[in-house]
C-alpha cells in the first residue's frame, strides 16, 4: 500500500532533502528555520515579529526563542518601531546579511544537486504539482 500513497513519496524526498539541506547549513551554524527567518526579514527590514510568525508559519513560543538566538549571534536586531515604540522591528545587522550571503551560497548548491536530475520544465512541474496539494499554505 505504501508505494501507492502520495504522503508516503513525499515525505521520503522531505527527509532526504532537509538532511541534505541542514547539512549544507551545518558548517555555518544554522538551521533551515534560522535561515528561513534570516531570509524573510532581508525582504522586509522592520517587519514586527508577529508578521514575522506569519510569513515563517511559525507560532510565538517557537519564534521568539529562534529570534533570541539570532540576537544573541548578533545577526537580527530588535529595533523599537518609530510609530509605535511598544513592538519592534526586525533589521539584519551586517554579520547577518554576510553569514545570509554565505548561506544562500550553499542553499544554491544544495538546490543544484537535489534538482539535478530534474529538466528546467519538470522542475517547475514539480513545484507546481507540490504547490496543488496544499495551496492554502502559500
Amino acid at each position: 500500500m505504501l508505494p501507492e500513497l502520495i504522503g508516503y513519496h513525499v515525505r521520503l524526498a522531505q527527509m532526504a532533502i532537509f538532511a541534505d539541506f541542514a547539512g549544507a547549513l551545518a558548517d555555518l551554524d544554522l538551521s533551515p528555520g534560522l535561515f528561513a527567518l534570516l531570509v524573510i526579514i532581508e525582504a522586509n527590514p522592520g517587519m514586527k515579529q508577529t508578521r514575522l510568525a506569519e510569513a515563517a508559519r511559525l507560532d510565538r513560543s517557537t519564534l521568539v526563542p529562534a529570534l533570541d538566538r539570532l540576537e544573541l549571534r548578533s545577526l537580527v536586531e530588535r529595533r523599537a518601531a518609530p510609530k509605535d515604540r511598544r513592538s519592534n522591528g526586525l533589521f539584519l545587522t551586517a554579520a547577518g546579511a554576510d553569514l545570509l550571503t554565505m548561506a544562500k551560497e550553499a542553499v544554491r548548491a544544495h538546490e543544484a544537486q537535489i534538482a539535478a536530475g530534474l529538466s528546467q520544465p519538470n522542475r517547475r512541474r514539480l513545484i507546481e504539482l507540490l504547490d496543488s496539494l496544499a495551496p492554502s499554505r502559500r
